[in-house]
């Protein structure tokens, strides 16, 4: 097996070479390593590479396949975490200037939780400030994260360095967050696939108010290039964990959650929205979705127009206000000492929500709890809904689009508007890569679930995956 060919090889197949020692893990984690060496300086996943803590990590990884232990689930993978997660003596910077020199004492405990898996931790990739990014990978750090199939387009966020380093063969698996689309922007722009959780599938951390909070939207999630990588990956990351407490964590997942994929998704029902009614498109990313979405027809679905309508100026301002003030609990207390040091919007942020009404809030809830009654109640006709994941493909870095297909739109949130009613909801969904522009540029198709039903996901996004393979196609920068 060449370089190229075990970068790419699949987590479960590289975890079967190593459990049968056909393959050491120090063999694989070098081979990682190289390739971030060498593609790191021009698409800036990582933003700190702990490579002589991964090269102990897998000479132990080593020792155990060679003494018999039992092995984890992800033994000799290698992975990589988002810089939003604490990191035992691995710089974590939460995408921020603030915090560039910040070595955490601790690990996060879904960091432990992967580790105990046997994952094989490279480092920690790329995230705006905060993961606070409007879909663009951009910091005070350094160098914008960019897209592999086109170094001068953006990879998407706040997710982005996790989608470039799996679409790159850095690693077949990396962790991310999604508090609006951070997972599944970048998945549709790098070409890979993503999945969202049920929100508190994967346990979120105890902070107090936060931990109980209705609007807490964001849910740690894998990003990968097979479905079935993700699934055990996501399978790794769930369960109640006794930091995440309240609405927080969800209780212990049902005996074989996500062991029963099949592929199969025969008489099944699929709700096809090109626009949720209100979102324009660019043209070119919606006959390449309307394509792809009639391809389930064929592999044994039935697939209908769903009728789905939401206001998204209404929920985008609702999303807004909520956000916001999660933004000032959470970072407000930065912003005396701080301010000028953070990038501008995401400081306007912070202050919009130190700045909001209790009436605002208030009214912000109640929209919310209107828009969830909305989708729970679409669910009872369908088993899945399916959308274009993003309204554009990939833009030039340092620009985002103001006017799609001739609709103005919001800067920093209208061509994701399809997202983050979701994470609002609390369903799960996934983007699966579906296509491509006539400049080869990755298209992603949006599958939402029902809560809870992430195992319906994973089938419909295998099917597709079985029927129509990406994961072979690499991208220029690889």
């Amino acid at each position: 097996m060449d370089d190229s060919e075990l970068a790419f090889t699949s987590a479960i197949k590289l975890r079967e070479l190593v459990a049968t020692k056909q393959i050491s893990p120090v063999e694989v984690t070098e081979n990682a390593l190289r390739r971030v060496d060498r593609l790191n300086p021009k698409l800036n996943a990582f933003l700190t590479v702990a490579a002589d803590r991964a090269l102990q990590d897998a000479k132990k990884a080593e020792e155990d396949v060679i003494k018999k232990k039992t092995l984890g689930p992800l033994h000799g993978v290698p992975t990589s975490i988002k810089d939003l997660l604490e990191t035992e003596g691995i710089r974590t910077t939460k995408g921020s200037h603030i915090f560039r020199n910040r070595v955490p004492s601790k690990n996060d405990f879904l960091v432990d939780r992967i580790r105990k898996a046997g994952a094989i931790i490279l480092g920690k990739t790329n995230t705006p400030e905060f993961g606070h990014g409007g879909g663009v990978t951009e910091n005070r750090l350094g160098d914008f994260c960019r897209n592999p199939w086109n170094p001068e387009m953006v990879s998407g966020a706040s997710s982005g360095g996790a989608a470039v380093s799996v679409a790159t063969g850095m690693n077949p698996i990396s962790h991310g967050t999604d508090g609006g689309g951070s997972i599944r922007v970048p998945a549709s722009f790098c070409g890979v696939f993503g999945i969202m959780g049920t929100m508190g599938r994967v346990p979120r951390r105890n902070t107090g108010l936060i931990s109980s909070n209705p609007v807490w939207f964001s849910q740690d999630g894998p990003l990968s290039r097979t479905v079935s990588d993700a699934a055990l990956y996501l399978r790794v990351m769930s369960g109640p964990h006794i930091q995440a407490t309240g609405k927080g964590s969800l209780p212990e997942p049902e005996e074989g959650f996500l062991a029963d994929i099949s592929g199969s998704i025969k008489g099944l029902r699929i709700g096809w929205s090109p626009n949720l009614g209100s979102i324009p498109v660019e043209k070119d990313v919606a006959v390449i979705c309307e394509k792809a979405v009639q391809r389930f027809e064929a592999l044994g679905a039935t697939v209908e127009d769903s009728g789905f309508i939401i206001d998204i100026e209404e929920v985008s301002q609702t999303f807004g206000a909520l956000t916001a003030t999660q933004d000032y609990i959470n970072y407000g207390y930065l912003l005396a000492e701080h301010g000028e040091e953070m990038v501008s919007y995401v400081k306007q942020a912070i202050v919009t929500g130190k700045n909001t009404s209790a009436e605002v809030y208030a009214l912000a809830l109640a929209r919310m709890e209107r828009l969830r009654k909305y989708v729970r109640e679409s669910f009872s006709r369908y088993d899945l809904l399916i959308t274009p994941t993003l309204a554009v493909a990939p833009f030039p870095c340092g620009y985002r689009p103001e006017v799609i297909d001739g609709v103005k739109v919001p800067k920093m949130s209208g061509f994701y508007s399809m997202l983050y009613p979701f994470n609002m909801t609390g369903n799960p969904s996934a983007s699966i890569p579906c296509g491509f522009t006539i400049d080869n540029l990755p298209v992603g198709l949006h599958i939402v679930g029902r809560k809870l039903d992430e195992l319906t996901i994973i089938n419909a996004s295998l099917a597709f995956e079985e029927a129509y393979p990406w994961a072979h196609l690499r991208p220029m920068a690889s």
